[in-house]
Formats: C-alpha cells, sequence, structure tokens
C-alpha cells in the first residue's frame, strides 16, 4: 500500500554542506549514528542542533525486525576503538547529553554489555558533566549483562518495547542466529522492572511505533504494563516505513491523537511523555531528561 505523508511531517530542507561535514566527521572516526543507519525523519533537524545517536557494536544486527532500517546479516568484529572515537565526537560537538544505542549482537556472549559500560565510563571519566543515555537491547534476558551497563551509572537507560504484544510474532520475528528466540515482550519489560531494582536513581525509558496496526487500548495496555515495571519515561512517534521492503504504515495518527496519548501517558503516572507524529525514544533526550529529573 502506497501512503503519502500527512502535511504535519513536512520538515526544512537540508543543508547538503552541514551533511557533509556531519558525515565527515563520523567517517572520520568511524562512528555509526542510528540517525543514518535506521533513516531516522530527525536526521537533520539533530545534526543542525549539533546532536547525534551514536551507534556501537557495529552498524550490522543479528535480529530482523521488520520495522528497522538497521542492515542484517553477520556482524563484523567489535571495534575496540568505539569508546574513545565516540568521545572524540562527544567532544568535537561540544554536546551536554550523549545518547548511545547498539545494533543487537546476539553473536556475543555478553551482548555487548562490556562495550557500553567502557564507553559510558570513558565518558563520565575525561567529561563527567556529560550525562548519558542508553538504548540497549535485551541481551537475551541475562541479568550479568544488565548488571555490567548498570553499574557503569549512565543517567538513562532505554529499552523499546517496540510495540504491543499481539503484534510481535509480525514485527519481531526469528532472530537470524539458530540458538536466539525473537524479541519477548514480557522479557522486555522484565529487563525494565529489573534495571529499577539494581539501581533505583537511574531513569528507565521505552518507546513504542504507532501506526503498525495496534488499537488505542492495546497502546493503553503497554503504557499500564511499563509504569508496573517502574518506567519512568515514555515516546511515542508515528511508524515510517523505510523502504517497499519494510512493512507497510497501516494509519497515520493526527497529532491530536498523539496529544491524547501523551495525556494518558501524564495521568498513568510517567515522570516524562513524548507523543508525537516525529517522536523517537532518542529524539530531544536531553529535554526528556530534565523534565524526569524536575518531576
Amino acid at each position: 500500500m502506497k501512503n503519502r505523508l500527512p502535511v504535519w511531517f513536512h520538515q526544512e530542507i537540508p543543508d547538503p554542506v552541514l551533511l557533509r561535514e556531519r558525515n565527515g566527521l563520523f567517517r572520520s572516526l568511524r562512528l555509526n549514528t542510528v540517525c543514518e543507519s535506521a533513516h531516522c525523519p530527525n536526521l537533520y533537524d539533530c545534526f543542525k542542533r549539533n546532536t547525534a545517536t551514536f551507534m556501537i557494536l557495529g552498524d550490522i544486527c543479528t535480529r530482523s525486525c521488520r520495522f528497522c532500517a538497521v542492515k542484517k546479516g553477520e556482524p563484523l568484529r567489535l571495534d575496540s576503538g568505539e569508546p574513545e572515537n565516540i568521545l572524540a565526537a562527544v567532544k568535537k560537538l561540544g554536546l551536554k547529553y550523549a545518547v548511545i544505542t547498539a545494533v543487537t549482537r546476539d553473536d556475543l556472549e555478553d551482548g555487548g554489555a562490556k562495550q557500553f559500560a567502557l564507553t559510558v565510563q570513558r565518558l563520565h571519566g575525561c567529561l563527567p558533566q556529560v550525562k548519558i543515555e542508553v538504548l540497549i537491547p535485551d541481551f537475551q534476558g541475562k541479568r550479568e549483562s544488565l548488571e555490567i551497563v548498570v553499574k557503569s551509572q549512565p543517567e538513562v537507560i532505554g529499552h523499546n518495547l517496540e510495540t504491543v504484544p499481539r503484534l510481535y510474532p509480525l514485527i519481531r520475528p526469528q532472530a537470524r542466529l539458530p540458538s536466539v528466540g525473537q524479541a519477548d515482550y514480557r522479557r522486555s519489560l522484565d529487563l525494565l522492572s529489573q534495571i529499577k531494582k539494581m539501581d533505583n536513581s537511574i531513569i528507565t525509558k521505552s518507546g513504542i511505533m504507532a501506526g503498525l496496526g495496534e488499537e488505542k487500548s492495546e497502546i493503553i495496555a503497554v503504557m499500564e504494563d511499563l509504569r508496573s515495571a517502574d518506567c519512568d519515561v515514555l515516546a511515542i512517534g508515528q511508524y515510517l516505513s523505510p523502504s517497499a521492503n519494510h512493512l507497510s504504515v497501516k494509519r497515520y495518527l493526527t497529532p491530536a491523537e498523539f496529544l491524547q496519548l501523551e495525556k494518558i501517558a501524564r495521568a498513568l503516572g510517567f515522570k516524562q511523555a513524548s507523543c508525537g507524529p516525529l517522536v523517537r525514544s532518542s529524539y530531544h533526550s536531553e529535554e526528556g531528561f530534565a523534565g524526569a529529573v524536575l518531576k
């Protein structure tokens, strides 16, 4: 099904000079960003504001989620220089708030947890004033991997549920590695709950996509589940299909519908909730962090 984007998705035409500068910086440091790899619609806005979401553990994912544009297949060896290169980029961009995510690496025993921890520790050690948010995979439910990340003490740990439980088999199918099952809704909820039990000072965050065929009542049920897991911050945005080979959009929610969802989220007790067509879990994260801390 072909979808014409509604008028509320219209954005400023990117400055090619700025794009070349940002891309040149990241390429020179051998860094990946989810902004580029996931075809994020907010890429230019973030680059213009001197922000980006760094993606560690390479740029090839071992999962086969049908909504995601990130490359899938057999990953390359870990780059031990990633933490140092991210530090250099954060300094160059003058960031006060750094967001770090990763591809899922089910081929690694710890799922890449040590690389997350090394990156957080390197940034905190050299730039103690910089706040750090990490967006982590589920680590196949391994508690010891989660503990490694928690002990590195990022200010925020996010883990996206992505969609409602009913749609998991369609949207988050079997992983590419035979020994790894597909993403599991309850396992992801438990991961968010475990973070708070390990360190209650860490702000937890999750995000879901709308427009894939879910019902409003199902979105509200996910919100309630997240609050039961003591999740602090919620982001809900419109799913946009990266290509004809990915899942198609079933429906475009209006800005008014997103505003209603945001009101419901706040009523349920989230410290911060951002719901809108272009909202993504790492978009304007610094403002979300500030709002959660104030709350």
